[in-house]
């Protein structure tokens, strides 16, 4: 065993970046946690965990217990300071709706750092707090996929993403919560700090690729691989094997030793879609993916998606999107 030695004196730097942390009631203790500590590691030597080149605080209208949703509590450290001490300003969400429930200092805390170009930043449900303060309108949102549909009834005025694991939308940065909240942590540190920095902050967590924004993150229908009906089990499955040359539902209900009427049934039940909706959304998540992060063109991808022509393929990505799929690509790779 390596003999201990006791980490040398504190250096008197200035650190690279600094966070302040607020935690709304009933915060996600994952998104929070995966954040400060790649910070934490990225901050010192092996694992000191003293706040030398990356700074922290959890700052508060007032110093008194907030409760995670998993009943820990924490204390905050300090009641809100001047914004400027900070390159960034994180939200931290939680259940809906009493992550909503933000005394009126925490909303003039938030605006007030805008007012400083100081970066806010929004995790897991963060992003419907700083859409409540009205930050977000006219904005691109990073939010979680089984959130969207409520959050764009919400606010009208942001643009809700859920292709991507966090957005930076002119010094306003949402992310989904969970674990991508460390992609966006270990972005920041290599923002700052440099690449060594950012990698040793994941290294040390034991994770073994830095996730980019356009990384595909998991997709609404993920779930009906294990939803319990095998019928739609084992289709999803043919599903995912056979993107390039789809057949039609009749084959892969004989395949499944299945009526075409079972097999609609049992995916009207757990997808409540039909399967050859589902099946044409699963190939176009993919194409989706393909254009932001290959050099793929639209004919090559039509193809390996299984559409019959780049025609077929545009068609049908402009009904889902909104846009065609090269103006798509374009329009977010300028985002």
């Amino acid at each position: 065993m390596e003999a201990y030695s006791p980490p040398s004196p504190m250096p008197n730097l200035e650190p690279d970046i600094k966070v302040g942390f607020i935690l709304s009631p009933r915060f996600t203790l994952l998104a929070f946690a995966s954040f400060i500590d790649c910070l934490r590691h990225a901050a010192d030597e092996s694992d000191r965990s003293r706040q030398i080149h990356c700074h922290w605080k959890i700052i508060a209208p007032e110093l008194a217990p907030v409760e995670a949703s998993c009943g820990v509590e924490l204390m905050p450290q300090v009641v809100f300071p001047d914004p400027s001490e900070f390159d960034y300003v994180v939200m931290v969400g939680g259940l809906l709706p009493w992550c909503l429930d933000q005394p009126e200092e925490t909303y003039d805390y938030l605006h007030a750092a805008r007012r400083k170009n100081i970066s806010i930043a929004g995790l897991c449900t963060g992003s419907f707090i700083l859409a409540n303060a009205g930050l977000l309108d006219d904005h691109d949102c990073a939010v979680h996929f089984e959130h969207r549909q409520q959050f764009a009834a919400m606010f009208p005025k942001v643009r809700p993403v859920t292709d991507q694991i966090y957005v930076n939308d002119r010094g306003i940065i949402t992310c989904p919560g969970g674990t991508t909240a460390l992609d966006l942590a270990a972005s920041l540190v290599k923002d700052h700090c440099g690449q060594a920095r950012a990698v040793k902050g994941l290294v040390s967590l034991l994770v073994d690729k830095h996730r980019a924004t356009h990384h595909m993150p998991r997709g609404p229908y993920d779930h009906l691989a294990v939803c319990g009906d095998w019928r739609v089990e084992q289709s999803v499955e043919l599903m995912e094997r056979n993107f390039t040359r789809p057949f039609k539902i009749q084959e892969l209900a004989r395949r499944l030793g299945s009526s075409l009427r079972e097999l609609n049934r049992a995916f009207a039940r757990q997808a409540h879609d039909s399967p050859t909706v589902v099946w044409r959304k699963m190939r176009l998540s993919h194409a989706h993916w393909l254009l932001l992060n290959t050099s793929r063109t639209a004919t090559q991808i039509a193809y390996e998606c299984g559409f019959t022509d780049a025609a077929h393929f545009a068609r049908w990505f402009r009904r889902t999107y909104g846009q065609p799929p090269n103006a798509f690509r374009v329009q977010r790779r300028k985002v």
